[in-house]
């Protein structure tokens, strides 16, 4: 295990990307350890890892999210939420919030979250006298929600990775993800009123209300179509994230029409760069997952736990621990797919629903968007203002990363949060 994790670990710091460094750390330990089995076990548990129907919502998703982004879908997401919070201080930067909120439920990815609404609400801000470090700090966080509010490509991942229902866990986000969007926006409206940021309050019409709405309302029922598909029984979680690619068609084609061929090829090469580095993640973190398996790693990991101490409230705490440390230095794919395994059955050991674990787990690594080294969301967000350092941006989130730590432990031992939801569909 010390040659395992030890190699992983080397090629993690020399930035080797993640799933390279996973097959060459499974390569390394079967070729010099004591493991029985060929290097041949890679190959063919790599093409079995990934030969799975959920898996197929994956790259569906995320097209479908850079397909309403090139449509202009959350330029009029923006736009009818400022005319609805116009009176109140600071109104653009808890519009930011509610529109990552809206878009995070037609993509289900935070980094493609961050981009589409940090494209369109950052030059706003600035114009309207926010600062660029806070406008980008703020976006960063709020792009969280992205995989925490359902569609979530790292549920998926969790329920393929752990046999949880993908429905279930879905349904179990729409909690922390409204939780997570009231506290967010809170902290923003504070630290607005606080250091005099968007002193621009506006005059409230209804005109203009009635006006935004109904420009925006073929990007508002797209989650409706997406996620009532699923509960309603009509499709399941990757059948809807195909409609929610021909939904993304036919709006950005025929009803905004700004869907034009060139964008449409953008959305194809950028989701097919993404895709191609998370099942290269999925199908060597399957392998990984399978080597422990049979090394009997979960199992030593759930004794040691169990015998550290038998309080529910300290083991969930020292789980919560790893996982955000995990989330510091490993892409959340990798965590889940690594981690869910070994975790879940420590948990499980002192009753806690799977639901509840994997909805805690996806909410955990999220709060990793946010943290260096790795910490995507501030990379994605410095693009949209290379002027602001790095250095800057991390003060100015820190207040963000506060509150989604605070709301994680609310999450933790409030389980009805999550499973309030579930429990009225069916699912606990």
């Amino acid at each position: 295990m010390i040659l395992l994790f030890g190699s992983l670990a080397v090629f993690l710091l020399l930035s080797v990307p993640v799933g390279v460094s996973i097959g060459l750390a499974v390569a390394l330990f079967l070729f010099f350890g004591n493991a029985p089995l060929p290097l041949s076990y890679i190959a063919t548990n790599m093409f079995t890892s990934i030969d799975s129907f959920p898996l197929l919502a994956i790259p569906f998703f995320i097209l479908s999210g850079g397909l309403m982004d090139g449509g202009g879908i959350s330029k009029r997401l923006i736009n009818l939420f400022s005319t609805l919070l116009c009176r109140i201080r600071g109104h653009l930067a808890i519009v930011a919030v509610v529109a990552c909120a809206f878009f995070g439920a037609i993509s289900g990815s935070a980094p493609a979250t961050v981009a589409a609404i940090g494209a369109v609400v950052v030059p706003y801000m600035v114009k309207d006298g926010y600062p660029p470090k806070f406008s980008i700090a703020l976006v960063a966080a709020a792009g969280c929600l992205g995989i925490i509010i359902p569609p979530s490509i790292p549920m998926v991942m969790f329920g393929v990775a752990t046999g949880a229902s993908i429905g279930g866990l879905f349904t179990g986000g729409f909690g922390p993800g409204i939780c997570a969007t009231i506290l967010l926006s809170i902290v923003a409206y504070v630290l607005c009123k606080k250091n005099g940021y968007g002193q621009d309050v506006k005059k409230f019409s209804w005109r203009a209300v009635s006006k935004a709405f109904l420009e925006a309302i073929w990007a508002l029922v797209a989650p409706i179509i997406i996620l009532g598909g699923i509960y309603g029984g009509i499709f399941t979680p990757t059948e809807a994230a195909v409609v929610a690619v021909i939904y993304a068609l036919l709006a950005g084609i025929f009803i905004y029409k700004e869907l034009t061929f060139k964008k449409f090829i953008e959305s194809l090469a950028n989701s097919c760069q993404s895709v191609g580095a998370i099942m290269l993640i999925v199908c060597t973190g399957m392998v990984l997952g399978k080597v422990l398996a049979l090394e009997n790693v979960p199992a030593m990991v759930k004794d040691w736990l169990l015998s550290a101490t038998d309080s529910r409230f300290v083991i969930l705490l020292l789980i919560n621990i790893i996982l955000l440390i995990t989330g510091c230095f490993c892409d959340t794919t990798a965590a889940i797919l690594i981690l869910s395994p070994i975790l879940y059955p420590v948990a499980s050991a002192f009753g806690v629903n799977i639901l509840h674990f994997g909805v805690m787990m996806v909410f955990n690594l999220a709060v990793g968007y946010l943290t260096p080294p790795v910490g995507i969301n501030l990379y994605t967000a410095m693009m949209l203002r290379p002027e602001v350092s790095f250095k800057d941006m991390v003060k100015q989130v820190i207040p963000f990363l506060i509150t989604m730590v605070a709301v994680l432990l609310m999450l933790t031992y409030i389980p009805d949060i999550i499973l309030f939801i579930p429990r009225i569909f069916g699912y606990v």
